[in-house]
């Protein structure tokens, strides 16, 4: 098959989304297919560029891709170095390839690929795609809306609400608390607070990133996810952060956390948690894979934080390594998540 990864982007996740789409895109080519690797933002050439052979190439990117830096990427400076309508989201040529490919696989993380706006874009265009359609990604990348849908359906979340920048001096939580902004993801701006000047100082970080913070009772306990694949939920997987929390730098940097999996806990503490999980997948209309963040306090009880609708899969990525504790290597994760996505346009003709 003709498949385009498409990775990149200008969200604050574009590291990890480059990470994600160069090991899918040489995971395809060794399966077989001929994979592209395309960036969302940049794209490849200028308008009207002749696109013959095009999935010869193996990437369309002209950078290296190197590591994840310990901070977050200057999306304001990267944007400068395309030319021409820099808010234009999607670069020369890229819905053309996407258009020319059997599937794209979406290796896109954060707002740019999973607030559900491309792939209503693709929909309307004709162009499959991998993962979860633009109604359940839209609702899974918005923490406000998701956690009201989880915690009408009985699904347990943390308690909390949201802050504008207008409120912010008017409402104070109790301490310590937890602030984040309302749709990123890999846990960029996101502060634990133990005072009103960490509270203050927290609410000017997230606010850096959007006009929406949430705020959420903090939870003291083990942090957990568990992986879904076609609707099934994969063995848990524990996460234990060397210091502090499980931030954007102890996520993406080598040696910052270990990852237990399958994770130690009880079996019905391991099936109530696969069921929440599996129980989110659904509630929220996701398709295909996602992945379900858990807390689990000192007394038992498990709280959902959120679910992602394109889990990371670079080499400190979770799924992968759930998957591969059910028997699924990486080349076989891939593969998985392109067929059971096909599956999907099938039941719809």
């Amino acid at each position: 098959m003709k498949i385009a990864v498409l990775a990149g982007g200008i969200s604050t996740e574009r590291e990890v989304s480059l990470i994600t789409g160069k090991g899918v895109c040489d995971a395809l080519r060794k399966n077989g297919h001929k994979a592209v690797l395309l960036d969302l933002f940049f794209g490849y050439g200028k308008e009207g560029d002749a696109l013959d052979n095009i999935f010869e190439k193996e990437s369309l990117i002209d950078s290296e891709i190197n590591g994840i830096n310990v901070t977050d990427p200057n999306i304001d400076e990267i944007k400068k170095l395309r030319p021409g309508n820099i808010n234009s989201l999607p670069g020369p040529n890229v819905i053309n390839i996407c258009n020319m490919a059997d599937i794209v696989f979406m290796a896109l993380h954060g707002a740019d690929g999973e607030n559900g706006k491309l792939q209503a874009a693709f929909d309307i265009l004709g162009i499959k795609y991998t993962g979860s359609g633009s109604l359940g990604s839209a609702l899974a990348m918005d923490k406000l809306v998701s956690k009201k849908v989880l915690k009408e359906s009985g699904i347990p979340v943390p308690a909390g609400f949201t802050v504008t920048k207008k409120e912010k001096e008017n409402r104070i939580p109790n301490f310590p608390c937890v602030v984040k902004p309302c749709c990123g993801g890999s846990s960029v701006g996101v502060s634990i607070a133990y005072n009103k000047e960490e509270y203050i100082k927290a609410l000017e970080t997230a606010f850096r990133y959007e006009d929406l913070v949430l705020v959420e009772d903090y939870i003291k306990g083990r942090e957990f996810s568990v992986g879904i694949i076609d609707g099934k939920a994969c063995p848990i997987i524990e996460i234990i952060p060397k210091q502090g929390f499980y931030d954007y730098k102890t996520k993406y940097q080598p040696d910052m956390a270990e990852d237990v999996c399958p994770a130690n806990i009880s079996e019905e503490l391991t099936a109530n948690m696969k069921k929440y999980a599996e129980e989110v997948y659904h509630v929220l209309g996701l398709e295909v894979y996602a992945r379900v963040d858990f807390l689990l306090d000192k007394d038992g009880n498990i709280y959902c934080l959120e679910a992602n609708t394109l889990p990371g899969m670079t080499p400190l990525s979770l799924l992968p390594q759930e998957a591969k504790a059910d028997g699924i290597s990486y080349d076989r994760l891939c593969e998985k998540i392109v067929s059971v996505s096909l599956e999907k346009y099938k039941k719809g003709d």
